[in-house]
């Protein structure tokens, strides 16, 4: 077959041992994000496609220009980047992959521990030859905290959102979890504390971190008027998704001091511009969209997808060669 892996922005698949899984088939790895347009072009004559979480749009006016693609094998699950009607009507297969909270959780831990402490401000200013200076502005350069006693706020007590919990049990943190009436029911088995109300997560929280999926009943469920809720000093953390949160809310809400910080893996528009305001503020701790890139992880999604690629070409291959 000739497949195409998209958006693999280090080149990092064709160094994982599952890439040997395509041995024997035309391979063609893009390192660059792409427009529609260009995808169109790119793609036209390619049998299979894996896509590396959503990073690319299958939409139907793509599909409609893809004319000898058979087969979408994601990373991870499908979460709205593949118009799945369309690709029925074209008879194109779309097929999942697996994953694992471990990357994401892990990351979500460390930006809340690297934006308390203020470790790349003070990072950055020491190799400016600035020492124990957070930030040039004299409203930002505050010393950092520790957690121990803080109160996290985990929206969203899922996989992701139940590791978060021990992690904080592990530093000494008092955890507060809200979510839908299994989330709390749940975290209250576990011995966490349930928010009374959304309202009450926003207010008594220390660091809030979303974890939640991203569909119509969740998209801009966090409004400006919660936003407000928090503390002045309080870190909002989001790796799940930007769309969580109202359009512009957060940008508004940081630069009127609530909450105070904000530590950030995904946007509205990815990748994001370098002159978005959200990346020039001293209060604002922002990654590339790291969640789940990294090496083990990356190995156990392209494992599925690609094994999901192969097996879909062997039964292609097998019905040819039956007669009919």
């Amino acid at each position: 077959m000739k497949i195409a892996i998209l958006d693999d922005y280090q080149d990092a698949v064709r160094n994982l041992p599952c890439f040997a899984l395509l041995d024997g088939h035309a391979v063609d790895v893009f390192t660059e994000s792409m427009g529609e347009d260009d995808l169109a072009q790119r793609l036209v004559e390619h049998e299979a496609v894996v896509l590396i979480r959503e990073r690319s749009h299958m939409t139907a006016t793509l599909l409609a220009r893809l004319p000898n693609l058979r087969l979408i094998s994601q990373t991870g699950k499908v979460s709205g980047n593949v118009d799945m009607e369309a690709a029925q009507r074209r008879g194109v297969t779309v097929m999942e992959g697996v994953g694992d909270p471990t990357a994401p959780a892990e990351l979500s831990w460390a930006l809340m521990m690297a934006a308390y402490r203020r470790i790349p401000q003070y990072v950055g200013h020491m190799k400016a030859g600035l020492w124990q200076t957070s930030s040039a502005d004299p409203a930002h350069n505050g010393i950092g905290r520790a957690v121990k006693g803080d109160v996290l706020g985990i929206w969203g007590y899922g996989k992701i959102g139940q590791r978060m919990a021990r992690y904080a049990r592990a530093f000494d943190m008092d955890v507060l979890v809200w979510g839908r009436e299994a989330s709390r029911d749940k975290a209250l088995a576990d011995g966490c504390r349930v928010a009374g109300s959304q309202q009450a997560l926003f207010e008594q929280a220390d660091v809030l971190t979303l974890h939640l999926r991203l569909n119509e009943a969740t998209r801009g469920i966090v409004k400006a008027s919660d936003l407000a809720l928090m503390k002045p000093a309080a870190l909002l953390v989001n790796t799940s998704r930007s769309e969580l949160i109202e359009a512009g809310a957060l940008l508004v809400g940081l630069q009127q001091g609530r909450p105070g910080f904000a530590a950030l893996d995904v946007f509205d528009h990815e990748p994001i511009d370098p002159q978005d305001p959200l990346l020039e503020m001293d209060n604002v701790l922002a990654t590339p969209h790291l969640g789940y890139v990294e090496q083990k992880g990356y190995e156990l999604y392209f494992s599925g997808a690609l094994r999901n690629v192969v097996d879909f070409a062997a039964q292609a291959n097998d019905s040819i060669q039956k007669p009919g």
